[in-house]
C-alpha cells in the first residue's frame, strides 16, 4: 500500500476516534450537568403513563432530549389527541401532558356474512375500547358509518364537540353535539358546522337542531317544524350560511 493512502487512512481513523471522543465526552457533560431525573404524565386516563417512561432512552439528558420525537412516539397511541412536552430545568424533570379522545361511537356493522364491533372517536380515529365511556352498541351499514365518520371530521375541524352517536334510522343519524339533540342525514356540510355553535348559543332552549336540510340548520321541537322551510332569523330556524 502506498505511503500516502496509508497516511490518509490514519488521518481519518484519528479524525473518526477524535469525533467519537468528543460526543461522548459532550454525552456525559450534559448528562452529568442536566440529567433527565423524571418523567411527569398528565391528563392521562387511558393512556398507559409506562410508554412516555420507555420513549426516553436511559440516562437521557435535558440537552439531548428531543421533544418532537417523544411526541411522535405517544401520540401514536391512539387515545392521545395531542401532546405537549415541557422541561424543567431546574427539577431535570419533564412533563408530558397530554389530551386524550374520547369514544363517541360504538358502531356495529355487517359484512360478509359478520358482524363486526368497532369504537370511533370524533375525529374518526379507532379507539381500542370505550375507555369508560358508556355508549350502546349502534348497528349500521359500512356506508352510513363512513358517512357518520366524515361527519364527524367535519365537526371537528370547525371546533364543534361531537360527543356521542346516539342513534341511527331512516330518519337520520341522531347525535348529542355540544350537549344538545342534533340529527343529520349522512353528511354535514363546512357552513352547517361553523354555524351550529351561534345557533345553538342564540337558542338555549331549543330541544334540537336538524341538519337534514342541506346549508340549513333548522330549529325546532316537532317533525313539523323540522321539516318547514324557515326564514333567516327567526325561532324556527335559520341558514347557516
Amino acid at each position: 500500500m502506498p505511503a500516502r493512502i496509508k497516511e490518509v487512512l490514519r488521518s481519518l481513523s484519528i479524525a473518526v476516534a477524535v469525533a467519537a471522543l468528543t460526543a461522548a465526552t459532550i454525552y456525559m457533560v450534559s448528562y452529568l450537568a442536566y440529567p433527565v431525573t423524571g418523567i411527569q404524565v398528565q391528563g392521562a386516563r387511558m393512556f398507559p403513563e409506562t410508554l412516555a417512561w420507555e420513549a426516553v432512552p436511559d440516562r437521557a439528558s435535558l440537552l439531548t432530549l428531543n421533544p418532537a420525537l417523544l411526541k411522535s412516539k405517544v401520540k401514536s397511541n391512539a387515545w392521545v389527541e395531542s401532546v405537549e412536552v415541557r422541561k424543567n430545568w431546574d427539577s431535570g424533570i419533564v412533563t408530558v401532558e397530554v389530551e386524550e379522545r374520547d369514544a363517541v361511537l360504538n358502531a356495529g356493522t355487517e359484512g360478509r356474512g359478520a358482524v363486526f364491533a368497532a369504537v370511533f372517536a370524533a375525529d374518526g380515529t379507532e379507539l381500542p375500547g370505550l375507555g369508560g365511556v358508556d355508549l350502546e352498541r349502534v348497528e349500521m351499514s359500512e356506508d352510513r358509518l363512513e358517512g357518520i365518520l366524515r361527519a364527524g371530521r367535519v365537526l371537528e375541524s370547525n371546533g364543534v364537540a361531537l360527543e356521542s352517536v346516539d342513534g341511527v334510522g331512516a330518519g337520520g343519524i341522531e347525535a348529542t353535539v355540544e350537549g344538545r339533540l342534533v340529527i343529520f342525514a349522512d353528511s354535514i356540510s363546512e357552513a352547517q358546522a361553523k354555524a351550529l355553535p351561534g345557533i345553538m348559543s342564540g337558542n338555549p332552549e331549543a330541544p334540537r337542531f336538524d341538519l337534514r336540510s342541506p346549508e340549513r340548520v333548522v330549529i325546532g321541537a316537532s317533525e313539523q317544524a323540522a321539516a318547514r322551510s324557515s326564514r333567516p332569523g327567526t325561532s324556527e330556524g335559520r341558514r347557516s350560511g
